[in-house]
């Protein structure tokens, strides 16, 4: 790298003797024992690796400087960075002039790039950076970095019932966060924390929130996400209670807050996908007391709406039927021709157990006329599997807006016949459902269950098709039966009532499957005489449907 050396002004004429000799030969020694260009070759270096604390020790100001760019770097966390010194000129009178050229690099060809200027004094430890914020990028403010941000096109996607009504939509809310570090009286702070929101939030109590803390030791817990307007029944603000802090975000709420639902998870999924894909970016100069600047960055249009099969109304009916019994619960609803999912509803019991739309759970005696129907219409093992894949049982459906990642999930339905043991989701289930009333009405195909309109639901595992009538007559019949004189002879008001009930033991889980004006009904209930839980369950649904 070439050194120019000009000469020192006017003040310095008593060593212009020497000025010369000095420049060229650096004197005094760098941290690196050479020039001010190389100390500042060093610093660039340093920022290449994006190590504030290397880069401040060739700073005047170590512990600003290091504070500072680790700051920006953090702010910006690039992919790469690359710093070049630009035209480093060394003065006779212990001082040096340069210019840097960062270019910050991120994912997907993303660069920006700044100039920046600043001088160097040469120290009795070396040469060393006079340290300012603008060193990092032009006129920053003494507190000011550099940061990168996602940007999102407004307005948000909203989630779309079948009627077109907006389900779900963008809310601003505040999530109320305890950290067990920031209180000297964690007791006193959970009490005090509980009494500030009973006023909205009745069921988030002292012992609720300790056993968060407990099952996250030392950790700070999210005590409850709450809305703007709920903010404004409480009588005190939570943020004043010691330990407590409230942070401002957004998130995709339903717009009915009576309504509830496992799909929730997997609708916000798919709508934080299409977020993603049509996400921006914005580089931006902050600093205390100023509004972020805009320095770089791109935004596309905003995404789709997302089109559901929800019907608002069912679900609201589902999430009422649902809380029937004091266990846990859940309600599936699908078009009984199409397999649109017309909702899904569960009661707390079945939040606190964690069942879902993909879990796997074992069905017990309710689908014996299935298995006993299969056994009768199969010549052998391969044609067994291929009949209960083709009932929507032996497959696994990955579900558009209804199915979430998870780790480790063994299998939405498997299927032994050789132990007897038969597990299923309600999904499995709901699709056997939809299958036996299109065979009810001629039409001999199985369909894959959806949410999400014109987004196709994947099938793995096996193959849905075409049913035997033989299969599928003796099946109906059973079910005609159980509604009429067997099990689910008690319930009222579901003329045309088809229906699967049965139970794995005492200690359930018992099932219900009912085909019934124009809907299959799909209900899982956990515990002690579950099976009558679902029947409580089913019965409340046909009073208020």
């Amino acid at each position: 790298m070439k050194i120019w050396v000009k000469r020192a002004p006017k003040l310095a004429c008593a060593l212009a003797a020497c000025s010369a000799l000095l420049a060229l030969n650096a004197c005094g020694s760098g941290a690196d024992g050479g020039s001010a260009a190389s100390a500042i070759q060093s610093f660039a270096a340093a920022i290449d690796q994006q190590d504030a604390g290397a880069a401040a020790k060739f700073t005047t100001a170590p512990g600003q400087a290091g504070a500072a760019l680790q700051q920006t770097l953090e702010g910006m966390h690039a992919e790469k960075v690359d710093m070049s010194v630009v035209n480093p000129v060394e003065y006779s009178d212990g001082t040096a002039s340069f210019s840097l050229k960062t270019t910050w690099h991120w994912a997907e060809d993303r660069e920006f790039e700044t100039t920046s200027s600043g001088t160097a004094r040469h120290l009795s430890t070396g040469w060393k950076i006079t340290w300012e914020p603008s060193v990092i990028y032009p006129n920053m403010p003494t507190g000011g970095s550099l940061r990168e941000i996602r940007t999102d096109a407004t307005p948000a996607p909203k989630v779309l019932s079948t009627s077109g009504k907006t389900f779900m939509y963008q809310q601003p809310v505040n999530e109320i966060v305890l950290d067990p570090a920031r209180t000297t009286n964690l007791t006193a702070s959970v009490r005090a924390l509980a009494r500030t929101l009973a006023p909205i939030a009745p069921l988030i109590t002292a012992d609720v929130i300790s056993k968060q803390l407990t099952a996250n030791p030392g950790k700070p817990i999210t005590a409850v996400i709450l809305r703007d307007p709920d903010m404004t029944v409480l009588e005190s603000d939570p943020g004043k209670v010691p330990g407590v802090s409230v942070h401002k975000s957004s998130m995709l709420l339903m717009k009915d807050r009576r309504l509830s639902s496992p799909l929730e998870d997997g609708l916000t999924n798919y709508w934080q996908a299409i977020l993603d894909a049509t996400a921006g970016w914005q580089v931006q100069l902050v600093g205390p007391g100023l509004k972020p600047r805009k320095l770089a960055g791109e935004q596309g249009p905003p995404g789709p709406n997302v089109n559901t099969t929800i019907d608002q109304n069912l679900q609201l009916t589902l999430g009422d039927a649902a809380v029937e019994v004091g266990q846990p619960a859940t309600i599936l609803a699908l078009d009984a021709s199409s397999g649109a999912i017309l909702g899904m509803a569960r009661n707390s019991y079945a939040v606190d157990r964690g069942i879902n739309v993909d879990g796997v759970y074992r069905v017990g005696s309710s689908l014996d006329p299935v298995l006993s129907a299969i056994d009768k219409a199969a010549t052998d093992g391969q044609a067994r599997g291929d009949l209960i894949d083709r009932l929507g049982l032996g497959v696994q459906f990955t579900v558009a807006g209804a199915s979430t990642p998870t780790d480790g999930q063994p299998g939405v339905a498997t299927v032994d016949f050789r132990s007897g043991d038969v597990n299923a989701s309600m999904m499995n289930m709901g699709a056997l459902g939809v299958a036996l009333a299109r065979s009810s009405k001629g039409q001999l195909s199985s369909v894959a269950p959806y949410v999400v309109k014109g987004v196709p639901t994947t099938v793995s595992d096996g193959d849905l098709g075409q049913l035997p009538a033989g299969l599928v007559q003796p099946i109906l019949k059973a079910m005609s039966v159980t509604a009429a004189t067997g099990d689910a002879s008690d319930l009222t008001g579901a003329p045309g009532l088809r229906a699967l009930v049965g139970t794995n033991g005492p200690q359930g889980p018992g099932w219900f499957v009912g085909v019934q004006g124009g809907k299959v009904i799909v209900i899982y209930c956990e515990g002690e005489r579950s099976g009558t839980a679902a029947l409580q369950v089913a019965q409340k649904y046909f009073r208020i449907k």
